[in-house]
């Protein structure tokens, strides 16, 4: 079934590669054929989901066939509480991004090629359970994200896909420096996912390991220095990647620090918890203030994005139980909100031509404007900025209650962002929406019924999980209720090994 998951997007991807012809009706075959399969796909999830044991908080659902023996990798599969949220969550976008690509555009053959190979590769990495194989995965989902920023993206596509290729290169080498790192040290020579490797470590090697660790992954979320080329894809993407992009590839950063970084170095994760309570402090206001200083909308979101991912550093900092389903949590709360504000974005600058909030006014108005757009705009900036009622309160709530107990100020310094966050997205809706409409907008062409689906069932699961929160909480609490255990016993280990770890540290570092 897991393999499933992944293969059907990939086959479909080669299949619609090679249709014959760009011709309208080659167009129309290639994204009916995309979309059957992220139907496909999703229906496959949900049959996962639905014989899901929520209450077993190990893999579910296990492969394991060898591979590339002489190197240690084998392709090993499994799903449990932390990546199955986030494989519904890839299936349901893929879905709602080929709906939201438009119908007329150049090159539909490889655009939704491409985009099948990015499914593909992303649920290859939330399911691997082979730090190699991960690697692989990790890297492979580069290439399609980079050809569709270049190709479909804004005037300066080309130098936003080059920062983000050489970003996320440099991402990559150091995972897969952790990674080697891992096998070797470890001892076993082995590249499989051993939530044990610790008691064969160091602690001073497990230091290392996560600092490698913290680069290759921090890039990927992004956290603050490491964020710049964030906004510049972001800004060149067309709608539908920046969908994907902001829904899913970020959590691809919070993912592996999760599971690479505190699932397997608890010991070490515990020495930078702190430094990373800071860094989210930073992340959150350093993003939440640039966002108030965009005037375009789109870079507005983006910023938005790095401030969010500042609250799931801060919970994994923090290890609890609750803080951890509160980090799962945010992955898909963010992931559905961000995409519906960056759909909501394209129908504005698709209809108006424009995402500059000193030129835009009045966009609410009934008559002549885009109502629809407009309340669905409200809904989501409440939704991110944690109105009660709506999936970003839960999740948000879960990490400061989470949080607090390990580092009250940072929490309370986090929980500035989500003022911060109502302050810029009330500067957008007021310039952009409320107001007198110029003339030079009257009459804009509405948005159809049809083109409103992917913003209709977003703006549902924000409103229904936020009513029941239990719908997409249950699934991980008990599995991260086992690695927050998991971090206090090997921090009880490294003690009794060690009682002064602060003495410890500072002998390693001096060496």
């Amino acid at each position: 079934m897991l393999s499933a998951l992944i293969g059907l997007p990939l086959v479909a991807a080669i299949v619609v590669a090679m249709l014959p012809g760009e011709a309208g009706s080659t167009q129309n075959l290639a994204r009916i054929i995309a979309g059957v399969t992220a139907g496909l796909v999703f229906v496959l999830s949900l049959i996962v989901f639905w014989q899901f044991d929520a209450a077993n908080p190990g893999l579910q659902w296990s492969e394991q066939l060898p591979w590339v023996e002489p190197l240690g990798l084998s392709y090993r599969l499994g799903v449990d509480g932390l990546s199955l949220p986030l494989v519904l969550l890839n299936a349901l976008l893929l879905i709602l991004v080929i709906c939201a690509s438009d119908q007329h555009l150049l090159r539909p053959r490889l655009y939704y090629s491409l985009m099948l190979l990015l499914s593909s590769s992303v649920t290859g990495a939330f399911l691997a359970q082979d730090m190699l194989l991960f690697f692989v995965f990790y890297e492979l989902e580069l290439i399609p994200l980079y050809l569709l920023i270049a190709i479909w993206g804004g005037k300066r596509r080309g130098y936003a896909s080059t920062k983000f290729l050489i970003y996320t290169a440099i991402s990559g080498i150091f995972l897969l420096l952790g990674v080697l790192g891992l096998a070797a040290l470890g001892g076993t020579g082995s590249f499989a996912y051993d939530s044990t490797v610790a008691e064969r470590l160091s602690l001073g090697q497990q230091i290392l390991l996560l600092s490698v660790m913290l680069i290759a992954f921090g890039i990927k979320v992004p956290i603050v220095p490491l964020h710049t080329w964030l906004p510049d894809a972001h800004v060149e993407a067309s709608t539908p990647v920046s969908m994907l992009l902001a829904g899913v590839l970020l959590k691809l950063g919070t993912y592996g620090l999760l599971r690479f970084g505190l699932g397997l170095l608890p010991q070490a994760w515990e020495v930078f918890a702190p430094a990373l309570a800071v860094l989210a402090v930073v992340s959150t206001i350093y993003g939440s203030l640039n966002a108030i200083a965009q005037q375009d909308m789109k870079k507005l979101v983006a910023y938005s994005s790095i401030g969010h991912m500042g609250y799931i550093i801060l919970a994994l900092a923090a290890a609890t139980p609750l803080s951890l389903t509160g980090a799962v949590a945010q992955m898909v709360s963010h992931g559905l909100i961000s995409a519906l504000l960056f759909l909501l974005v394209g129908f504005v600058y698709n209809r108006t031509g424009t995402r500059d909030l000193t030129v835009l006014s009045g966009l609410l108005t009934p008559e002549r404007g885009l109502p629809i757009v407009g309340s669905l705009m409200i809904l989501a900036a409440m939704a991110s900025s944690g109105l009660p009622g709506l999936m970003g309160f839960v999740a948000e709530f879960s990490i400061f209650r989470g949080s607090y107990g390990a580092f009250p100020l940072q929490t309370l310094l986090c929980m500035v962002g989500t003022g911060l966050t109502s302050v810029y997205f009330l500067l957008l809706l007021n310039r952009a929406f409320f107001g007198r409409l110029p003339d030079a907008f009257s009459d804009l062409r509405r948005v159809t019924l049809r083109e409103h689906v992917p913003s209709f069932v977003l703006a549902g699961l924000i409103i229904a999980f936020g009513i029941w929160p239990q719908g997409f909480m249950t699934l991980s609490e008990v599995t991260m209720t086992a690695i927050a255990a998991q971090v206090s016993a090997g921090v009880a280990q490294a003690i009794t090994e060690s009682p002064n770890m602060a003495q410890t540290l500072a002998h390693h570092l001096s060496l």
